[in-house]
């Protein structure tokens, strides 16, 4: 019985999908609840598992992207093969005796070889690469086409040319730079890159966006973490780090300012009277921002502890689409790559985003006297169809009192 293969809905709001890889090629034979391929859509990786075990024959390729339902392969109960053992397929065979086709250092190792997906192993042959001697990044140590274009790369810069033997009476040959190589590598943006890229021009489109600053003097909650740090991370297992503090600071400001936490729904405003916080979290595909749900209901330590849960499932590309729904706000630290101060974009619907910033030392007035803080720089951009001037300033100024006297925040006083 021929079982099909079908791409599973993901989420609501959600009608395709890229096909990012093939983890099994077609013809292998695959267990029950072997992962398949991995999807991209808008929002996330998806893995697909087989429903079956059986013999693989995948009708869709990798960067093709295809509807939710799609059919995109199916699996042979009834054939025969043993597990994790791929059958030769066409591209896989070798090269009639006749060709004069040189033939690649990848001839060589054609069981390595099958383990390669179609698009990487096009570049691996293209490149003239030997698998053996590229680290893969991939599940399980596989060769990813990621890890076969930085390779290509890395030849090609340590390609270099032997010197020329000149006679006086020749002209010399025209140095060159050491160690440059002038190698263009072309490879598609991922579905998730091309629709971060998509929703950043829409939100400039389609809102009136207008940024506001503010500054904190980070002594107290510094002074603060300091003292009960180690205790804390005894504790709880988990480090007390500064966004716990924001995020409760920036409840305060919503609470006290609605609007920031509210929807533009045509003509009508849509009030949230919960808090549902998106953290902005860097990866290598990309910028997602999972969400911390009903965050006003959870301690300091349950949201560090929610903050460590989402950083390590993004770094093992495990974000579901659940992760990253409902956000009814969103921060974003750029501080931790070093930035000063920038203007953060909207994350639709949302009419308001925060950004944090490095911290660092700066001479400020205190009470008559010039001293030395820890001064950090926060921005709010907001929709200002929904939000006004005065309105966005003092938010950010409930923020910096609520960072700047902690023991007030927490007691809620």
């Amino acid at each position: 019985m021929k079982v099909e293969i079908k791409v599973p809905a993901v989420g609501e709001s959600i009608t395709e999908a890229t096909i990012a890889e093939w983890v099994k090629n077609s013809g292998d034979f695959v267990e029950r609840d072997d992962i398949l391929l991995v999807l991209e859509t808008d929002k996330a990786s998806v893995e697909v598992v087989a429903e079956n075990s059986g013999v693989l024959t995948t009708k869709a390729g990798e960067g093709d992207t295809v509807d939710i339902g799609a059919i995109i392969g199916e699996i042979d109960t009834e054939a025969s093969g043993s597990p994790n053992k791929a059958k030769e397929t066409p591209s896989e065979s070798p090269a009639p005796e006749s060709s004069t086709k040189t033939a690649p250092a990848t001839q060589t190792h054609p069981d390595l070889q099958k383990h390669l997906s179609p698009a990487t192993r096009k570049i691996v042959e293209e490149k003239n690469l030997n698998p053996n001697e590229i680290e893969g990044t991939g599940r399980g140590g596989r060769i990813t086409k990621g890890d076969a274009l930085q390779a290509a790369q890395q030849t090609s810069k340590s390609a270099s040319t032997k010197p020329t033997e000149t006679r006086n009476s020749e002209i010399p040959p025209l140095p060159t730079a050491k160690g440059v190589a002038q190698d263009v590598v072309r490879e598609p943006m991922t579905r998730l890159r091309q629709t971060i890229a998509k929703r950043l021009v829409e939100a400039q489109h389609t809102a009136a966006i207008l940024t506001t600053f503010n500054e904190i003097d980070m002594s107290n909650v510094m002074s603060l973490r300091q003292q009960y740090k180690d205790s804390f991370e005894n504790k709880y297992g988990v480090r007390l780090g500064f966004m716990g503090f924001f995020v409760k600071a920036t409840i305060e400001a919503l609470k006290a300012f609605p609007k920031v936490n509210a929807t533009l729904d045509g003509n009508d405003i849509v009030y949230k009277n919960f808090y549902n916080i998106g953290i902005a979290v860097g990866t290598d595909k990309g910028l997602i921002v999972p969400v911390i749900r009903n965050a006003e209901q959870l301690s300091i330590s349950d949201i560090e502890l929610s903050i460590k849960h989402y950083a390590l499932k993004a770094r093992d590309g495990k974000i579901t689409i659940d992760d990253l729904s409902e956000g009814t706000f969103t921060i974003s630290n750029g501080g931790v790559y070093g930035s000063l101060m920038s203007t953060p974009i909207l994350n639709p619907p949302q009419t308001g985003i925060l950004g944090l910033h490095k911290i660092e030392e700066r001479p400020i007035a205190h009470k008559g006297e010039v001293v030395i803080r820890p001064m950090m720089y926060i921005a709010l951009s907001y929709d200002h169809r929904l939000i006004d001037g005065s309105e966005s300033v003092q938010f950010l100024v409930k923020i910096k009192e609520c960072m700047e006297d902690p023991a007030r925040m927490l007691l809620e006083v």
